[in-house]
């Protein structure tokens, strides 16, 4: 059975720590829904029971900014493939701190690896679902895939923002993400 709170209890925090991989959904007022799986390490911190830091690096499309611009709401979904069943979604406000921004330095200084860093979603809590996972199936946890941490660290900074003009300005959709835009 569901459970709603206002924010994070302990066991929540708990659990949201043990977790390799959470999943990411937006919205644009027009357009595809975005639903992404994320899973570095080190790229999740939770500041307090309502306010969480999430490091974003750059990849294929940037469609999380751009849908942030029409739409504050973010979901962020966890989901227990081991252990005791449980999935635990935080609804959210987020707002998006990217590099030219005058308060960069004071947000990714919460995060240990800054290359190929994209933005930071500071993201404030405002409803949290706990619910009881029976469905979700168990996995081995392997480890994180090298190819993009390897990809990141064999290329210079001008090789990510390039690749950001070329892939992160717009969205599927054509939606600006005002990556570069002062």
């Amino acid at each position: 059975m569901a459970n709603f709170t206002n924010k994070l209890s302990e066991d929540d925090i708990n659990f949201i720590k043990k977790q390799k991989m959470f999943f990411v959904s937006t919205t644009p007022k027009e357009g595809k829904i975005n639903l992404s799986p994320k899973g570095l390490d080190d790229t999740f911190k939770i500041i307090n029971e309502n306010k969480i830091l999430w490091l974003n690096y750059f990849g294929s499309g940037n469609e999380t900014a751009a849908h942030l611009l029409e739409d504050k709401r973010m979901t962020l979904m966890f989901c227990a493939f081991e252990g005791s069943a449980n999935i635990l979604r935080l609804y959210c406000i987020a707002k998006v701190i990217q590099e030219k921004d005058e308060n960069w330095d004071e947000y990714i200084s919460h995060f240990p690896i800054k290359r190929a860093a994209r933005q930071v979603f500071e993201v404030t809590i405002e409803s949290i679902n706990n619910s009881c996972g029976m469905g979700v199936p168990l996995y081995d946890y392997l480890g994180q895939r090298k190819e993009l941490t390897d990809f990141y660290d064999n290329s210079s900074k001008e090789d990510h923002i390039a690749y950001m003009k070329k892939k992160n300005q717009v969205s599927f959709d054509g939606k600006e993400t005002k990556l570069f835009e002062k």
